[in-house]
């Protein structure tokens, strides 16, 4: 596979991870926990557009099936998210007092049921969304790029979200209130904000941008009840790597670790030159690594540590939470 290929393809992964990130980063930052059903949130997500996305091609005979019905499908999976976020929100995690490490620990519960919900009903196996496979677009094969609208749609939704969510934390009050919450809850809330109505919108940006990228894993790959769990140390890697409680920090974590993660298989033709040859009989000049994709997580999590022991904080630790 030519090297703009891998390049293509880990930058419609990395805007996965991004949508991923963001939503960790952002729920870590204003709930004051790490949300370890957030995988599994992304997972909710994609399997509430999976049944809207067959429920229109049902409904309208396919007419709407593409490409306006996939993103009504979209919007659904991410407002499924969104209420189940809010309902266990609710229900569990606001009624506890029992400090991050058992938010954290409840949190995995949480996991659990939201999986063997989705498994009771889906079944464990692997299953698709009803969309045609779409031929790579014409005139990026002679470059050595293989993609498809799919994953064009994939990348520019992905940005679009970015760029809204930028504008929401830089040019609104509301933003400006989360970023306030972020940096300093007690402060936020003797000044005067409603600082359960910002949680409140925590919840939903996060849980929205989850469900979104569960959806579009679900389109990237395909989907099965442990799709999101098993991101989910991926997408905590780049949180961390990015700074954690940092947004801003989550987006540049997960472009990181994305593209290392899908440029992980070209590690696989790296040779160490060697003179031994010249010098020892029957010992060869090169010796050859093998790295397939199946250690491209552990890659990414080495490269993290790394970039950790220089900038402990992460590469934007020290900006603003949000």
């Amino acid at each position: 596979m030519p090297l703009l290929e891998y390049l293509a393809n880990g930058l419609v992964f990395s805007s996965i991870i991004v949508l991923g990130s963001i939503g960790l980063s952002l729920i870590y930052s204003i709930a004051d926990f790490a949300n370890f059903a957030h995988g599994d949130t992304m997972t909710v997500g994609a399997y509430g557009a999976f049944v809207t996305f067959g429920a229109i091609g049902g409904i309208t005979g396919g007419i709407l099936s593409l490409p306006l019905g996939f993103f009504v499908a979209l919007l659904v999976g991410m407002l499924v998210a969104v209420v189940v976020a809010i309902v266990t929100d609710r229900l569990i995690y606001d009624p506890l007092d029992v400090g991050s490490i058992g938010m954290l620990i409840t949190s995995i519960g949480v996991a659990f049921v939201y999986r063997a919900v989705i498994q009771m009903g889906f079944g464990a196996d692997f299953t698709r969304f009803g969309v045609p496979t779409l031929r790579p677009i014409e005139w990026l094969v002679p470059y050595g790029i293989r993609i498809t609208e799919h994953d064009v749609a994939i990348v520019i939704t992905a940005v679009l979200l970015v760029v809204g969510l930028h504008l929401l934390l830089q040019h609104t009050d509301l933003g400006r209130k989360m970023r306030a919450m972020a940096d300093n809850p007690d402060l936020a809330r003797v000044s005067g904000i409603r600082t359960d109505r910002v949680k409140l919108v925590a919840w939903v940006i996060g849980a929205g941008l989850a469900g979104a990228g569960g959806v579009f894993l679900g389109l990237f790959n395909q989907l099965a009840p442990r799709m999101g769990f098993n991101l989910l140390l991926v997408i905590f890697a780049a949180v961390i790597l990015g700074g954690i409680g940092s947004v801003y920090g989550a987006v540049l974590g997960g472009f990181l670790i994305g593209m290392i993660n899908q440029l992980t298989p070209i590690l696989s033709d790296i040779r160490l030159l060697t003179d031994f040859g010249a010098y020892i009989p029957y010992v060869p000049d090169s010796v050859g690594i093998t790295i397939g994709i199946e250690y491209a997580n552990a890659i990414a999590f080495v490269i993290m540590v790394a970039v950790l022991l220089v900038r402990p904080n992460g590469i934007a630790g020290d900006a603003e939470g949000a």
